[in-house]
């Protein structure tokens, strides 16, 4: 899809979407949902701090996906973390 564009990443667990959630400007919210942590763009993410604070609760919680048939064989939270932008860590 778009490997290494930080616009279409999750910013709280590194899912790549299918489309920029912030907009090509990089700050321009869609408000939709990411299939994997279940953030909604531009709400819950609107902060590093409230990025770094969803992030957590989700780890904590189990890390589950918001949308269990959308997760992959073979997921391994560890490396998709790996996705997350610099600035969001």
């Amino acid at each position: 899809m778009h490997k290494n564009n930080e616009l279409y990443t999750c910013r709280v667990c590194g899912l790549e979407q299918s489309e920029p959630q912030w907009g090509e400007d990089g700050k321009s919210p869609t408000y939709n949902i990411c299939d994997c942590c279940g953030v909604e763009f531009g709400y819950e993410d609107i902060t590093l701090i409230s990025t770094k604070n969803y992030r957590e609760k989700w780890i904590k919680s189990g890390a589950k996906w918001n949308c269990p048939k959308c997760k992959p064989i073979g997921w391994s939270l560890d490396m998709q973390l790996l996705n997350i932008p610099k600035n969001y860590l």
